[in-house]
């Protein structure tokens, strides 16, 4: 279903019945909402029945005994007031479903929005995922709040009302049973060119807020470069074709809803009329039989008029679930694992002929193959595009590769749990992310079984403690969203300090002095070198003074290794590495 702009009626009904089990688990509450439903219906059915009886006995016949015509009143009274009473509860009652179905649909697309894998990621706007998570399930309320409700009730009191006319008069039921098939061609023709139109407006939508999402977290660059106005007309052209689809939505609203059901409406009158009008040229015609069917016509379109109101509102919610639908099935999903019982001791490390490509065009990596051991140090040093960071991917296990095998403690490592696996590996990236919330939130990220006292040896340990306690809150400082009112330094500080917190068996460093001025770097050196022992550590390196002392350094050129050895043995090579060095040093040969 990805992409399309239509969707036939055979898929609008499999995105139907696939809503529709949302209501599963509310069985007792639909069935109770259905019942009060039913009430309703009766009780607009019996109305107008008893106001005919008034009529035809007592009006057209200027008898007007008492206890008759009060039992008759007081009936009718009795039936209005119900009427109000179960209305309003089975109208919560949907509502309650409506929210509750709508609350399980935003936490499966949160939950899988966390299992998908990095490339889903790098393919999809932020924005566009946002608006799936929150325009689309909105829209899709909608459906649970008024369509079904109503639909259901259209339904129940179509029935009723034929049933009640064929008994009044089968002859002139059966004539109005001709106008069926117009409405269902109304409906068919809406259906069939409304899906294009919705769909159109929804993917405007999100790329409006994919445009907006992207100006926001962008601001400074856009500001810095003066590219204001050019996000300004990119933002405008989107808008305009959005609102292009929504003036289209209204046309087309504004001829098959209401003015085309109106004037089916008035055929139905006159068929009404015209067959009374020839009847009262034979036999007298009964005022309240008149009154009667003039109003069941008045209830038989009413429901159909709700109904052709809310389908613009059902084929939002069918085009916005087939997005959320879209997203829910989506295979690029984060790699899974085979093993239930493996654990990580070791931490011996084992890359055997691993290729890998992003898009399955380009290999990005080719044959790679390496070996560290526990309580090694392994460096990867390269130009920028020459594979270091991908080889980090696949260890964490972000990405899926498709030749060749990595081991950890000679098992592959899609053979280990992702908890294990994750728990085992400890992670700080160049550029640290921190969480809204405090700085001991950050380091403990929620975990439960870490005290205070744990999250402040984790930062003393990486000496990230002198600038948290120079904080007016200390621990319990404000992080904004981001950590943007802390320097690169001091984010990176606290990205150590949660690491070290889960004392991994595995260390992974991608860049991760790089954004730390030269002092800060000096710092956190020997709490690096406390951190490495007993522990395999897999370090990207920019800086080459930071991997001197590394037991083997690799030095990757367009996704393989060319060069492999001590920091001495390297420069001895006189090859990429040793190039490397003399230009980080300022040395001209």
């Amino acid at each position: 279903m990805k992409n399309k702009l239509a969707f036939s009626s055979k898929e609008q009904t499999q995105i139907l019945f696939r809503l529709l089990s949302y209501l599963k688990p509310h069985k007792k509450a639909v069935v109770l909402a259905l019942s009060l439903l039913m009430l309703t219906v009766i009780g607009d059915v019996l109305g107008p029945y008893l106001i005919g009886i008034f009529l035809d006995d007592h009006v057209a016949k200027n008898q007007f005994e008492l206890e008759p015509i009060i039992f008759l009143a007081v009936s009718y009274f009795v039936i209005q007031i119900l009427n109000v009473v179960i209305s309003y509860i089975q109208l919560v009652k949907f509502q309650e479903i409506a929210l509750k179905v709508i609350q399980q649909l935003r936490i499966d697309v949160f939950s899988k929005i966390h299992r998908l894998g990095m490339k889903y990621f790098d393919e999809t706007p932020s924005g566009s995922i946002v608006s799936r998570a929150t325009n689309d399930t909105e829209a899709i309320k909608e459906l649970f709040v008024s369509v079904l409700s109503s639909f259901v009730q259209a339904a129940f009191l179509i029935v009723g009302v034929y049933i009640a006319m064929f008994i009044l008069n089968p002859l002139l039921a059966l004539y109005a049973l001709v106008l069926l098939p117009l409405i269902f061609l109304v409906i068919y023709l809406y259906r069939k060119y409304s899906s294009v139109i919705f769909m159109t407006m929804r993917e405007k939508l999100s790329q409006l807020n994919a445009r907006l999402a992207e100006s926001l977290s962008g601001m400074g660059i856009i500001q810095t470069f003066r590219q204001e106005q050019r996000f300004s007309d990119e933002f405008d052209k989107i808008n305009e074709e959005h609102y292009d689809a929504m003036m289209n939505n209204i046309k087309l609203n504004s001829l098959l809803l209401r003015p085309v059901i109106d004037l089916i409406f008035f055929l139905a009158i006159i068929i009404i009329l015209t067959y009374f009008g020839i009847t009262s040229f034979d036999t007298a015609i009964e005022i309240g039989v008149v009154y009667v069917f003039i109003t069941y016509i008045n209830r038989f379109f009413e429901p159909i008029n709700n109904v052709m109101e809310r389908l613009a509102f059902y084929q939002q919610a069918i085009v916005a679930a087939s997005r959320v639908f879209d997203l829910l099935d989506d295979d690029v999903v984060e790699p899974g694992q085979q093993g239930h019982d493996l654990t990580i001791t070791d931490g011996f490390i084992e890359f055997k002929n691993v290729t890998f490509s992003y898009d399955g065009k380009t290999d990005i990596l080719k044959n790679i193959s390496f070996t560290v051991k526990p309580g090694e140090t392994v460096a990867l040093v390269g130009h920028t595009g020459s594979g270091k960071s991908s080889i980090i991917n696949l260890l964490m296990r972000f990405y899926e590769f498709k030749e060749g095998d990595i081991l950890i403690d000679g098992n592959s490592i899609k053979s280990y749990p992702k908890k294990e696996l994750r728990s085992k590996l400890g992670l700080v990236l160049q550029d640290p992310f921190l969480f809204y919330g405090t700085i001991a939130s950050n380091i403990r990220l929620l975990n439960p079984d870490m005290t205070n006292e744990h999250v402040m040896e984790a930062a003393k340990f990486v000496q990230a403690d002198k600038f948290i306690e120079q904080l007016p809150g200390q621990y319990e400082q404000k992080v904004s969203e981001r950590g943007s009112t802390f320097s690169s330094g001091q984010r990176q500080l606290v990205a150590f300090a949660r690491t070290i917190a889960t004392n991994p068996k595995i260390l992974v460093l991608d860049e991760a002095t790089a954004s730390i001025d030269t002092e800060t770097e000096a710092a956190i050196q020997t709490s690096l070198e406390k951190m490495r022992k007993g522990r395999t550590t897999i370090a990207i390196a920019h800086r080459l003074s930071t991997i001197q002392d590394a037991e083997q350094i690799l030095v990757l050129h367009q996704g393989e290794i060319i060069e492999r050895g001590t920091h001495q043995e390297l420069l001895a090579k006189k090859g990429l590495y040793h190039k490397m060095y003399l230009l980080q040093n300022g040395i001209v040969e």
